[in-house]
């Protein structure tokens, strides 16, 4: 969602380790709702936005990325997708 804080915290993230983020704004997307609900089923209900998919794999909303990420099991799962990274 292009107004949702979490979904611009996790895009930081993701800019900030040198990844170019295909990112889906689910409120400019005629299907959005519609995307929204599937992904909301696919998480067991939940509606928490943003969803992040690497290399086609579900890492989940921003919780789960947070926790990869501090985890350091994020960094290989990007590498994994063959995305170019740019650690600092």
């Amino acid at each position: 969602m292009s107004t949702c804080c979490m979904c611009h915290a996790v895009k930081r993230l993701f800019c900030g380790m040198g990844v170019s983020p295909t990112v889906y704004e689910l409120d400019h997307d005629p299907m959005g709702r519609d995307i929204e609900a599937a992904l909301s089923h696919l998480l067991g209900g939940a509606a928490a936005m943003p969803v992040v998919f690497v290399g086609g794999k579900l890492v989940g909303p921003m919780d789960r990325v947070m926790a990869a990420h501090i985890g350091g099991a994020l960094v290989p799962l990007l590498k994994e997708a063959g995305r170019a990274l740019a650690l600092k």
